[in-house]
């Protein structure tokens, strides 16, 4: 093996940058040549390559989002698209790659193993819906981001005894809406996981009025069918709230932080990880945090699945809501 390649596919997440940086310098250590291919699996398909060297990749690691870029790519989802991407990579003399992202990009990364190419994938998803890793790259920073924001809405909110709703990200796993929840200080958390009615928001929120609360919070994740839109609708037609209510909704603002001390170090290692994978013939893998230990999972067995939420979590966030 004398050349590899990485790329960086789906959402953006922080820490992205460090695992790229981390892949290339310990590629280079390792006596490889390194490429980084630009927009993901489009630039794949469509042959965006660049070297990249040592500098090349110097004052990253504390840049949030991906230097290489991200995009969308229906050609990739298609034999011919992945056969045109090996090709690609064979005119290059490409001999593995190294593919960081969540649950689409790994199934990119598994396609491309059945064909019988090497790739390691690395676990990124600030969703952390992704089997294979504990916490994944990106979490811990956008945990941090949607704190501090409540943290300063609160401030406010508290000031004027207002109700508040903030809608985090997550459109198929409540993680982050249920541990921001909990850390946060919510007397509600709503994921898609575990819905609950409008009715029912109201009348935790109204409980909460009547204890002489300053404010009452619920955190909820954008994939929730009662999700900010539709709490807000029903607190001002049909609940006859007390609190004066106000919504915010933190979207794509918890993605662009520069990246936390953790997410800077879990991409540093899995990056290192991802090419002693590849040396040691141990393709066809996603690197992840298992347990403390950055561990290899067969991408069959990551791909196709989604990781249960640990449901007691919000038990008790019930308890703590009191």
């Amino acid at each position: 093996m004398q050349r590899i390649a990485v790329l960086t596919s789906g959402g953006d997440a922080p820490g992205m940058n460090a695992a790229i940086r981390a892949v290339v310098r310990a590629g280079r250590d390792r006596g490889l040549e390194t490429f980084g291919i630009r927009h993901g699996f489009k630039g794949l398909v469509r042959g965006a390559t660049t070297p990249l060297g040592t500098r090349d990749v110097s004052g990253i690691i504390q840049l949030g989002g991906t230097f290489l870029g991200s995009a969308r790519c229906p050609e990739f989802t298609t034999e011919e698209g992945r056969r045109q991407a090996l090709g690609y990579l064979s005119k290059q003399r490409i001999d593995a790659l190294v593919v960081i992202g969540g649950n689409g990009s790994q199934q990119g990364a598994f396609e491309l193993s059945r064909l019988g190419f090497p790739v390691v994938g690395i676990a990124s998803t600030i969703d952390n819906d992704l089997c294979g890793a504990d916490i994944t790259l990106g979490v811990d920073t956008a945990l941090n981001i949607a704190l501090e924001a409540i943290d300063r809405l609160k401030v406010t909110a508290s000031s004027h005894r207002r109700g508040l709703v903030v809608e985090v990200m997550g459109r198929d796993c409540g993680y982050l809406a249920l541990i921001t929840g909990i850390t946060g200080g919510a007397e509600a958390v709503i994921i898609p996981e575990c819905e609950i009615e409008p009715e029912r928001v109201a009348e935790v929120f109204q409980e909460a009025y009547q204890k002489g609360k300053k404010h009452a919070l619920a955190v909820v994740a954008e994939g929730a069918k009662c999700n900010a839109e539709a709490l807000i609708r029903h607190f001002r037609e049909d609940a006859g709230l007390n609190w004066e209510i106000r919504a915010t909704i933190l979207g794509h603002v918890q993605r662009g932080g520069a990246p936390t001390a953790f997410d800077r170090l879990l991409g540093t290692r899995m990056g290192v990880a991802a090419i002693d994978s590849l040396l040691e013939n141990e393709a066809g893998c996603l690197v992840g945090l298992i347990g403390g230990a950055i561990t290899r999972t067969p991408l069959s067995e990551v791909v196709g699945r989604q990781k249960p939420l640990d449901l007691s979590l919000l038990d008790l966030a019930g308890v703590l809501s009191a």
